[in-house]
């Protein structure tokens, strides 16, 4: 008998262990370089069938109306996709979101949200497609959402779009919320902001780990010193933290990590961290949770 539920489905954060600003396009659109890091720490979905062809988001998103979230945006593009090449409508569909990972964090919190929507409806619809097709259908709503679809770390070039799959060390990291919300687009738009970083190569980033052995010193984020200039409490999180190792930000912000080599020093620095910020830890993943668990046929409880 078919699935008509999915539950507990792990939308999980990633991290830009670097994050260069190689060029623009004349379209607008940054040309960027990127290792992206999944971890085991993120939002939750659960999902049900309806019996109306309705896509209903259950959960109260402040500041999110359904019509604006990307999980309800997703799931509707796959809706019509499904009806193109199955020559029907599939059923309608319900979805809870538990949300864990602040906005405006550089998490990928909302792109990793739609992702989880697009392979778990494509498994409860039977809708046969790919990987890459969902790729292809995310990537218009947001230049994340390819990439946790691809399920797996990746050197990622262009907007976004362009993945290898690279391997990365088993680490834990502390992350570090400062308590406000970066607006991307307000990162990418200041006059200030470093376009012209020198291309690398997927070899150089993997040649750094088997020299090192460590992810510490590998390249910078360029969107980080204007954020820390537009953001205080960026800046404060990135100097504190500095003080244990090589603190950097995520993305476009706010949020700020820095990796250990075992669990037991990330919790002892995680002791420390003043009280005015929320942080946690969370363990370096190799493949996408749900992803892998979809692919072996497992049901999710």
């Amino acid at each position: 008998m078919a699935l008509r539920s999915l539950t507990g489905c792990a939308a999980p954060a990633k991290l830009n262990l670097f994050l260069h600003v190689t060029g623009r396009r004349a379209d607008g659109y940054h040309l960027l370089q990127s290792v992206f890091q999944l971890i085991d720490h993120g939002d939750t979905l659960d999902f049900q069938l309806r019996d109306d062809g309705q896509v209903v988001r259950t959960s109260d998103l402040p500041g999110v109306p359904a019509e604006r979230d990307l999980v309800v945006r997703a799931l509707r593009i796959l809706q019509a996709a499904f009806a193109q090449r199955h020559g029907r409508l599939p059923p309608g569909i319900e979805v809870n979101v538990l949300k864990r990972l602040p906005m405006g964090g550089g998490l990928g919190g909302g792109s990793s949200d739609a992702a989880t929507a697009l392979m778990a409806a494509n498994h409860l619809w039977q809708g046969g497609f790919s990987s890459e097709e969902l790729m292809a259908l995310g990537l218009p709503l947001g230049a994340d959402i390819p990439f946790f679809l691809f399920g797996r770390n990746a050197f990622v070039e262009g907007v976004g779009e362009q993945m290898q799959a690279v391997e990365t060390p088993d680490v834990c990291y502390l992350v570090i919320e400062p308590g406000v919300e970066v607006p991307t687009a307000a990162i990418f738009s200041t006059p200030e902001l470093t376009r012209s970083t020198k291309a690398v190569r997927i070899t150089d980033f993997s040649r750094h780990l088997e020299t090192e052995k460590c992810l510490q010193g590998y390249g910078r984020n360029d969107l980080q010193a204007v954020a820390t200039k537009l953001f205080p409490p960026v800046a404060e999180a990135v100097e504190w933290l500095s003080e244990y190792g090589d603190a950097r930000m995520t993305g476009s912000g706010a949020c700020v990590f820095c990796a250990f080599a075992d669990e037991a020093a990330a919790l002892a620095v995680l002791g420390r961290v003043p009280p005015r910020w929320r942080a946690w830890t969370a363990r370096s993943l190799r493949r996408h949770p749900l992803q892998t668990q979809l692919q072996v046929g497992g049901v999710i409880e």
